[in-house]
């Protein structure tokens, strides 16, 4: 048995280790000694740093949340015609989710098992409603297809946004960078959700 090594964790590079144990086995199936031995470290010195699984977790899905819910509050987000916002919107959450991949990835996987979990799925819905809202306004201004159902148009757009944390990996030789990544996902949304004019 190999004793833990001298705790030189901080509480953001416990972050990191316990969100890749979170992703790998799944939050329910980490326990606090899965924790410890992929940090190195006893489970006493991990309760120094936080209260328990669940403020990792807290703090994991934050981090994913505030970073997309600040796209909302950038300019781009604020000024300009409902498409326009939209479309800086869509391009930056993509950003954001291949920025913070780990930490996007888990929100994605929370199954309101717990209430952080819980808070979690009802603040991604609310991302979603305010997406949807913005989707709404691109219609009414003439500049969205008022054919389709915006509910499900945002559900298939964030559904083509959100499974890039199945496959996209930046290290991998030959995968397409940010932009290119990016430009794809607003072009092939939007030119087939922008009206003909």
């Amino acid at each position: 048995m190999t004793t833990p090594k001298r705790d030189t964790y901080t509480p953001e590079t416990l972050l990191t280790v316990a969100v890749r144990v979170f992703n790998e086995r799944g939050y329910d199936g980490t326990s606090m000694e899965h924790l410890s031995k992929a940090a190195g470290i006893s489970k006493s010195s991990i309760y120094h740093h936080v209260a328990g699984k669940e403020e990792l977790l807290r703090r994991a899905v934050s981090r994913a949340i505030d970073g997309l819910f600040g796209v909302l509050d950038e300019p781009g987000a604020l000024r300009g015609r409902s498409i326009e916002r939209v479309e800086y919107v869509t391009r930056r959450t993509v950003e954001v989710l291949m920025a913070e991949l780990p930490y996007v990835t888990l929100l994605l996987r929370v199954r309101g098992n717990t209430k952080t979990e819980r808070w979690a799925m009802e603040r991604r819905r609310e991302f979603d409603q305010r997406v949807s809202d913005l989707l709404k306004a691109a219609v009414a201004d003439g500049d969205l297809r008022a054919d389709l159902d915006i509910r499900l148009a945002t559900r298939l757009l964030f559904g083509m946004v959100n499974s890039l944390v199945e496959w996209y990996r930046p290290q991998r030789e030959g995968e397409a960078d940010g932009d290119q990544v990016a430009d794809t996902v607003v072009r092939m949304a939007f030119e087939g959700l922008r009206t003909g004019h």
